[in-house]
């Protein structure tokens, strides 16, 4: 019995870290797609600090880009997702997401 434990024991902790693993990039993964919304919402909007929301809701570190076209509003917002321990290099993934809304500024404007 000790003999198996001894087998079973460090394959389980690895399963047990890639989870956590799994879990911390998908976390980082909404944390993009919410900060690319709400940035995308602020900027069509018209507000200036658009980029300062996002960063307040994005992962450490996230870069993220607005581009302005004449009708609408496009985010971009990209952060390394880091790994666990000795292995984080390695494991680590870059996450990103983008959110395009329409200008509050240009609605309507094709009816005048």
């Amino acid at each position: 019995m000790t003999a198996e434990t001894a087998v079973v024991l460090p394959t389980l902790v690895l399963l047990m870290a890639m989870l956590i693993w799994g879990v911390l990039t998908a976390a980082a993964q909404l944390r993009c797609i919410d900060a690319a919304r709400v940035a995308a919402r602020a900027a069509a909007r018209g507000d200036g600090n658009a980029v300062d929301l996002a960063q307040a809701v994005a992962p450490p570190g996230a870069a993220v880009e607005v581009v302005a076209s004449a009708d609408t509003v496009r985010v971009q917002v990209a952060a390394n997702s880091p790994g666990l321990g000795r292995l984080a290099p390695v494991l680590s993934l870059r996450v990103s997401a983008d959110a395009v809304a329409t200008r509050e500024d240009t609605v309507g404007r094709e009816a005048l």
